[in-house]
């Protein structure tokens, strides 16, 4: 595989994870998919993207409906076919798409569906790291303009939230790779008859 390929998949495989929650998937978007058609029937397929992105896209529709996805190993081999996908024009649409499907799966997956001590986390993490900067950075602008040092008490005050906020981002991140979906969907059906 060429070297700007695999940075490339590596960069979009990060994406997906992050906007999937599928933390499991080594290779997500490689162009080959099987899906059970008991989950192909529930499956929203006239939402998911019909361009480039829509690998992504229907990851994170899987994702919506609590699918499990799994990675069959297989060899990749490239030989001299040239790509019809041109970088430039699809990063932007790629990001903004990561983006949107990102904050949809957290709110549905922590906020609708489920509000649980990971959306507690999230909350509080943001807004002590939000509260952080916004604090340290008037420290500074005021520090800047008057002269005057800020005191230990004002870094502390900048300094302390920003670490336990992170703590908390933290923490949600490693709740989020703990929860990807293990059951089957054809098992949950099975279990609830």
């Amino acid at each position: 595989m060429p070297a700007i390929r695999i940075f490339g998949n590596a960069v979009l495989s990060f994406f997906t994870k992050i906007s999937t929650g599928y933390w499991n998937v080594f290779d997500p978007t490689n162009g080959f998919t099987a899906i059970h058609r008991s989950v192909l029937q529930i499956l929203p397929l006239n939402k998911i993207d019909n361009r480039y992105f829509f690998e992504s896209d229907m990851l994170f529709r899987l994702s919506t409906i609590r699918a499990v996805v799994m990675d069959v190993p297989m060899t990749a081999k490239y030989d001299c076919e040239k790509s019809n996908l041109i970088v430039k024009k699809i990063i932007f649409p790629f990001l903004i798409g990561h983006g949107r499907n990102l904050m949809k799966r957290i709110f549905y997956q922590y906020f609708l569906r489920d509000f649980n001590i990971a959306s507690v986390e999230l909350v509080l993490g943001i807004l002590m790291v939000v509260f952080s900067l916004v604090f340290g950075l008037y420290q500074w602008m005021l520090s800047a303009t008057t002269g005057i040092v800020a005191t230990p008490g004002a870094v502390m005050i900048a300094a302390l939230p920003a670490l336990a906020g992170m703590q908390l981002l933290l923490s949600f991140l490693n709740f989020d790779f703990q929860n990807i979906p293990s059951v089957p969907l054809s098992s949950q059906k099975r279990l609830t008859k």
